[in-house]
């Protein structure tokens, strides 16, 4: 693995842990205006890095889920449960394309569609549908990793 690629993964990591906490300060306080900006700026630097990187799955996601975060940080839509729920959904896709970035070295193929859809219907002010998990990455062949690693249910 590059150098370039580990130091990626090592900020991308420390990014992910500061959106959990962030997202989860969303939850009790949707209206948290400096936590809605440190949850853009995250997802926003994640998804600038990508495209140096030519992470180009990753910074699709990546850029569906800013895309929906700048509404809510600049007003034109609410925070609700069901938005935070969209995006920890594309969080959770992001860890686990990440997860498979560390195994492989390379992005694992998978199918982000359907939730960039929802993540750009959302933008669009149209629904906040939280997209389908895809299925957990196999042990075998971690190179289709397109699962949800961590189900945030819990956590609310």
């Amino acid at each position: 693995m590059d150098d370039l690629l580990a130091d990626f993964l090592t900020e991308t990591h420390e990014g992910l842990t500061a959106l959990d906490s962030a997202l989860l300060r969303l939850e009790r306080t949707p209206d948290d205006q400096p936590t809605l900006s440190e949850v853009f700026r995250l997802v926003h630097t994640i998804k600038g890095t990508c495209g140096f990187l030519g992470l180009s799955r990753l910074q699709a996601v990546a850029h569906a889920a800013e895309n929906v975060l700048g509404r809510y940080r600049d007003g034109s839509l609410p925070v609700t449960p069901a938005a935070i729920s969209l995006i920890l959904s594309s969080l959770d896709r992001i860890k686990a394309i990440v997860a498979g970035l560390e195994s492989a070295g390379a992005e694992p193929a998978g199918d982000d569609a359907a939730l960039i859809e929802a993540l750009n219907e959302a933008a669009e002010g149209r629904s906040v549908a939280v997209a389908a998990p895809a299925a957990p990455p196999k042990a075998e062949a971690p190179a289709s990793a397109t699962g949800v690693p961590k189900a945030h249910a819990a956590e609310a």
